[in-house]
């Protein structure tokens, strides 16, 4: 069990040049979806014309079911791979924008970690990329759950 509870950790790591002490922040939600990538694409732009460090969130959602069923392995690799991608391309977007990231991973609910990583790194601004999910006009998407939080301006991309 203490191996697949090592696969849902938080890890955080830098990229790029080393922030200014007095740098601001913004936070960006990515999830591999076409939204959320032009999200980043968007805050990497504002994040080096401002002169702010940008931190890259990637919150891979779990249910502690999963970890009870069969798909559990499938559910990990998946992640794994998305993780390793978005933390490639934030990585190569640090070095030639000369931005300084930080890529975090988490698991859980997405608004809910997003939520905690603009409060925890005092961000200003959270972009997040527009849900495409039918779904969520009823039920509510993370940008809509960000907006009436009301800690922070939240810039949405569609």
């Amino acid at each position: 069990m203490s191996g697949s509870a090592a696969a849902f950790e938080s890890t955080a790591e830098h990229f790029g040049p080393r922030p200014q002490p007095s740098a601001r922040a913004i936070l960006v939600g990515v999830d591999g979806s076409d939204t959320a990538m032009r999200a980043a694409a968007f805050a990497v732009g504002l994040a080096r014309r401002q002169g702010y460090r940008l931190i890259v969130a990637f919150v891979a959602a779990h249910s502690a079911l999963t970890a009870l069923g069969p798909g559990i392995a499938a559910a990990q690799e998946a992640a794994a791979e998305l993780d390793a991608d978005l933390r490639g391309t934030a990585r190569a977007m640090a070095e030639e924008l000369g931005v300084p990231v930080t890529f975090l991973k988490a698991y859980g609910d997405p608004c809910t970690r997003l939520r905690e990583a603009a409060d925890q790194c005092q961000v200003d601004t959270v972009v997040v990329g527009a849900s495409m999910s039918a779904g969520h006009r009823f039920a509510g998407s993370v940008a809509t759950k960000l907006i009436r939080a009301g800690h922070w301006p939240v810039l949405v991309v569609p």
